[in-house]
């Protein structure tokens, strides 16, 4: 893949990816709401070989700006091979128990947002015949946890909806690759507790890197979060409430 944009571009995760795709001489276009940071990410990305690198500013819960975005992209590159969706928060879950408009808050950036970005470039790759949608989950929607259960719902719909674009575009070439990450030592977990199954950004991202050129289905990163998952789903629900997970 050689024309990429990255939503979230400026997350660690999505910096990792990037930095394997620019080795590879890509042309990216990065997509974020922190212009210092953007200018920053792109000029070093240049330095580490991406042939081009472009900006644009979206927060992107403005829906209606989303069009434009990928009508951007394609402008300036021609073609699109490529789309990672990375972006995301990690909310507070009490916070999300004690107001419906922080809960909705979440839904919307974690979840409705994303869902909205691949309506679009769904129809825009269907129609060109070729490449690659990645979008980052979680392993926190395979089961909803008291611990996250909001967070964890918004990308549970988003791996669900994934599930079905996959089987529509695999008929018209188009890879979608759903990315279930585990625990990620990035600033948005710099207030948890680190512990033994915590990943770095670039282990994860490079595995991004990989799952986008592989057009694998369904990838969790690190690998061992598949096993771990499988066994959290296999918990009858009875015992799983007792759990303080």
């Amino acid at each position: 893949m050689q024309k990429v944009v990255i939503v979230g571009a400026t997350s660690a995760i999505a910096y990792e990816a990037a930095q394997c795709m620019a080795a590879q001489g890509a042309e990216l276009f990065l997509v974020g709401r922190n212009p210092a940071k953007l200018e920053t990410i792109a000029a070093d990305l240049k330095v580490r070989g991406a042939q081009r690198v472009e900006t644009f500013l979206l927060d992107v819960n403005e829906v209606a700006r989303h069009q434009a975005m990928l009508d951007a992209a394609v402008a300036a590159f021609g073609w699109l091979d490529g789309l990672l969706i990375a972006h995301g928060t990690l909310g507070d879950q009490r916070k999300c128990e004690l107001s419906v408009e922080e809960t909705l808050r979440e839904f919307q950036t974690n979840a409705l947002s994303v869902i909205a970005l691949l309506t679009l470039a769904a129809n825009y790759f269907e129609q060109r015949g070729r490449g690659c949608i990645a979008v980052l989950s979680s392993v926190a929607g395979d089961r909803g946890r008291p611990s996250n259960y909001v967070y964890g719902a918004a990308k549970g719909a988003v791996s669900i909806f994934l599930q079905g674009l996959r089987a529509r575009l695999a008929k018209h070439g188009v890879a979608v690759v759903t990315i279930k990450p585990g625990l990620v030592d990035t600033p948005m977990t710099a207030h948890l507790r680190k512990g033994l199954l915590f990943s770095s950004a670039r282990r994860v991202g490079r595995g991004v890197y990989r799952a986008m050129q592989q057009g694998r289905p369904v990838v969790y990163l690190p690998g061992y979060w598949r096993l771990i998952m499988l066994v959290i789903r296999l918990i009858p629900e009875r015992v799983f409430q007792r759990l303080s997970l």
